[in-house]
């Protein structure tokens, strides 16, 4: 099943048109024609099954035939991870995470980072690209880049954790999680959290967790989190 995405369907509606972007896209590229079969999510838990009524490459126009709903799944994952050095490798993360699973993304400017710019048009892209590549029916949240500091100042209910690299008393992350709740993990950058992060985070109730034996790069430390709570809620 090939899956589109569009924000702008929702299920009161009998009808619905593509702008000419996404338009051109199905009659020109796709080769799209009357009567033939679209399917569409607005990235909220909605799949849309659709008809083509004009084939039009500036307003290609569908009538809805029928509609259903994914549940939700009954926790929230959000992962604050900081942006790596090399964005091909966020952009890796932010891809296969959305295929995993997640509900929320915000990258973090720490004090080792050494990105503190980021594109953030280029990431939703990506994030709309794995959730129709998957055919996962929610798109997650993605935030917008917030200082470390300013972002332990939020209000989170559910269970918070920081993954860091430092030689102190640490539990296991697989160990730590409870299945259908919500749940923060922080991740680092390459040079990982400031003691002083670490510190901050701890005073803010996060719990400091292990993800593994072995070093992680942040963003296959990222996955790893992501998959873990993932499977844990699978049980």
């Amino acid at each position: 099943m090939q899956l589109f995405y569009n924000p702008n369907i929702n299920e009161t509606a009998a009808s619905f048109v593509f702008d000419k972007e996404e338009s051109k896209h199905i009659i020109k590229v796709l080769r799209k024609k009357e009567g033939d079969i679209l399917y569409v999510t607005n990235g909220l838990g909605f799949l849309f099954t659709t008809e083509i009524t004009l084939a039009s490459d500036s307003k290609c126009t569908v009538k809805i035939n029928t509609f259903e709903h994914q549940e939700a799944p009954k926790y929230h994952l959000h992962l604050a991870v900081a942006p790596t050095k090399m964005n091909e490798r966020y952009e890796w993360f932010l891809e296969k995470a959305t295929e995993i699973g997640i509900q929320e993304i915000t990258p973090i400017i720490c004090e080792h980072s050494e990105r503190k710019v980021i594109k953030t048009d280029r990431f939703q892209k990506i994030l709309e690209s794995a959730m129709k590549q998957s055919l996962h029916y929610y798109l997650p949240k993605l935030n917008d880049a917030i200082l470390f500091k300013d972002f332990l100042k939020k209000e989170f209910t559910g269970q918070k954790f920081i993954a860091h690299c430092e030689a102190t008393d640490k539990k296991s992350l697989k160990n730590e999680l409870q299945i259908q709740k919500d749940v923060l993990i922080l991740i680092g950058p390459e040079g990982d959290f400031s003691v002083k992060e670490i510190q901050s985070a701890l005073e803010q109730h996060f719990i400091p967790v292990s993800l593994g034996e072995t070093r992680l790069r942040t963003e296959t430390a990222a996955i790893v989190a992501c998959h873990s709570v993932v499977f844990k809620n699978e049980d």
